[in-house]
């Protein structure tokens, strides 16, 4: 008997050795990775940004890594097989840094999920401030061909023009089966809201019965442009964009990063697994009698932070809870091993 304990105890040295040398040779496994693609101002304990209160809840006191190939200073914060970075804004900016770390060598990221997080305008007549929305589904702005509407020589109110070659790159289909899943565990979600933002919504769009309900959690296409736009002449070409791609939903919001996600993704074999939740903080269109040139205007300062936003009112710290409230079932879900 004291033989075969001897035998047992060696036996579980060994496996403790191997396990030990294996955690210490092997690569980090990722389970979730979380691109936010701004923070306001610090990861903690200030106003928050796209990243803060993911940052809070899942890698606050976790390890830190530097980013080759991002901007300077950037990390990954990793904790509990959960990662998060900061892509910066804009497609080059999120497809070059979420390349760079699925191919980080120090990292196993083939279970991963990619959850791209983040603030966009949503559309004129679908969503309101304060909405999250799970996106089935995303297209290029930029891909196709534009021209100026002074250019026209028709009275066609459409200035985007189709083109088929661009289809590999300009639409991408995330997993249905997925989306629908995820929608199922969200879409109950109770969401927040302001006075300040209802009576903004009310009063821009003249009370039409769209705009003044609460805030909810929608399914959606989001329109991807590396430029700021709003107005609605490109709502329209929003709109045949979704439209012509043929997109299971409705053109919901417009910002600047997703398809460079999806791309890079579906270079590496992942588009499967990415996950694009997106809160509205303004709108896709001019409110509150603005103009380019006034909104735009490089001596006018208007943060969508600013609670006294000309373009969000005070819903940017709402939505921003709102999206985390939404995206913590979803990660919970996935590191339950539910979805």
């Amino acid at each position: 008997m004291k033989k075969l304990m001897a035998v047992v105890l060696v036996l579980l040295l060994a496996v403790s050795a191997l396990g030990v040398c294996a955690a210490e040779d092997g690569k980090i496994s990722i389970k979730v990775l979380i691109l936010p693609k701004f923070e306001v101002g610090g990861m903690a304990a200030d106003f928050p940004g796209e990243a803060q209160y993911y940052f809070e809840a899942y890698c606050q006191g976790g390890e830190e890594y530097d980013v080759k190939g991002s901007f300077e200073g950037n990390k990954l914060y990793v904790k509990d097989g959960v990662a998060l970075c900061v892509t910066g804004m804009g497609k080059v900016n999120a497809a070059v840094t979420l390349m760079t770390l699925l191919t980080d060598s120090r990292f196993d990221f083939s279970d991963a999920y990619i959850l791209s997080t983040g603030c966009a305008g949503s559309a004129y007549e679908y969503g309101v401030m304060g909405d999250v929305f799970l996106i089935t589904a995303g297209v290029d702005f930029d891909l196709g061909h534009h021209a100026d509407a002074r250019e026209m020589i028709t009275d066609r109110q459409n200035t985007w023009f189709y083109d088929a070659s661009f289809d590999s790159a300009a639409y991408k289909l995330f997993d249905q089966e997925l989306m629908a899943k995820l929608y199922d565990l969200v879409k109950d979600v109770k969401l927040e809201t302001t006075p300040k933002t209802l009576n903004f919504m009310s009063v821009t769009f003249d009370n039409a019965e769209w705009a003044i309900r609460e805030p909810k959690v929608l399914r959606g296409t989001t329109v991807t442009g590396d430029n700021y736009w709003k107005g609605m002449y490109d709502h329209a070409n929003a709109v045949l964009m979704c439209e012509t791609y043929g997109a299971p939903d409705p053109y919901a919001l417009t910002e600047m990063e997703d398809m460079g996600i999806a791309v890079a993704a579906d270079r590496m074999g992942m588009l499967d697994r990415v996950i694009v939740l997106r809160d509205s903080v303004n709108m896709d269109v001019f409110m509150n009698g603005a103009s380019p040139e006034s909104l735009w205007d490089e001596h006018f300062d208007d943060s969508l932070a600013s609670e006294d936003s000309v373009e969000s009112a005070d819903i940017f710290a709402t939505a921003m809870k709102n999206n985390f409230t939404v995206g913590k079932v979803i990660i919970d879900a996935i590191l339950n091993g539910e979805v």
